[in-house]
């Protein structure tokens, strides 16, 4: 098993490590997507809940394929300062040349770690 952290940018932000090339599964394998965590890291302020919040999206991308709102399995979900959202009650497997995109906004405020093992 191993895991892959990013930062989640207000651009396409690819969650799976570099194969050498791009951030897609490696030619010949197929990986299984065990938990994908999101974290806002703004410090809660009790004061101000609303300060803080943030949304993402979420996209399971075949390869050769652009990322598009057929592939999009999260959209716009809000996530309060200080918390995790957990992606592991589904199993994907992706295969060679698949990859995962997020877009989050702007300020970059979100991480995302994503654990996967190959099969």
């Amino acid at each position: 098993m191993a895991i892959n952290s990013v930062a989640i940018g207000s651009t396409d932000t690819e969650l799976l490590p570099s194969n050498g090339v791009d951030n897609t599964v490696p030619a010949g394998e197929r990986w299984a997507i065990t938990t994908i965590m999101v974290c806002n890291t703004v410090v809660p302020n009790p004061d101000h809940e609303e300060d803080g919040l943030t949304q993402f999206d979420m996209h399971f991308v075949k390869s050769g394929e652009p990322k598009s709102d057929t592939n999009k399995v999260i959209n716009n979900l809000p996530l309060p300062a200080g918390e995790t959202f957990t992606f592991d009650s589904e199993k994907v497997v992706l295969s060679e040349g698949d990859r995962i995109v997020l877009l989050g906004e702007s300020p970059t405020v979100l991480s995302a770690t994503v654990s996967y093992l190959e099969v």
